[in-house]
């Protein structure tokens, strides 16, 4: 299991911050149809739950949104990724139907209200994750998004640099179709579902959809 450190600038803004490390060998393929009839069925349950000026009031979306702010960056420019679907959801702009790693990852965001890193683990460099905050120097490439401002972000960096932020994460260690490897962070800056059961919704996702064995999870507290 990957080591998770952090900076104490994060935990004097959150201090009830955890993190919930899944790891994996899977098989990455399309979605399948029983996997997106769950995404289905979450993103009609948030449509019907919330008005689109309330999303940002889950708590977990909200306590992620306080880190931004205390960090110094804008989350209303920035959204949240959990945020940002349940947005999409709401306004009935829909979600896409990737892969079974990247929908498995959406649905225990919706869900949960956290912001989820999907990882491809054979890229990470090094044994060890260290969430800091974004500087003006950082050069990170976002997920669809190109060149993204991650000054003022929490951020994992890995031996090479960035790699995962709340809003996206990086091409360098995006997951594709060739990835084996699934290294996934639950992000909880403040409670909303139990983080010991999304944990561990996350890993029978990998297992059922994902052929995943040596499935590995933990739960880390600061």
């Amino acid at each position: 299991m990957i080591e998770v450190k952090i900076d104490p600038r994060i935990l004097e803004a959150c201090p009830e911050t955890r993190i919930g490390l899944i790891s994996a060998t899977v098989v990455n393929r399309p979605t399948s149809d029983e996997l997106w009839a769950e995404i289905e069925a979450a993103a009609m349950d948030i449509k019907q739950r919330y008005e689109l000026l309330e999303i940002n009031k889950r708590p977990a979306i909200a306590a992620t949104r306080h880190l931004y702010k205390s960090l110094g960056k804008d989350p209303s420019r920035y959204r949240v990724s959990s945020e940002a679907l349940c947005r999409r959801i709401i306004r009935g702009l829909g979600i896409y139907r990737l892969t079974t790693l990247i929908d498995v990852v959406n649905l225990v965001s919706i869900k949960s209200g956290y912001a989820i890193s999907g990882l491809d683990g054979d890229r990470i460099k090094g044994n060890t994750l260290t969430m800091s905050v974004g500087t003006a120097d950082d050069v990170y490439n976002g997920i669809g998004r190109g060149l993204l401002n991650i000054e003022g972000m929490p951020v994992y960096r890995d031996a090479a640099g960035p790699i995962a932020t709340p809003t996206s994460d990086e091409e360098r260690t995006k997951f594709t179709e060739e990835t084996v490897k699934a290294q996934i962070n639950i992000n909880a800056f403040g409670p909303e579902m139990p983080l010991e059961e999304a944990v561990e919704w996350m890993a029978s996702l990998l297992k059922k959809y994902a052929n995943g064995i040596n499935v590995e999870t933990s739960i880390v507290s600061f």
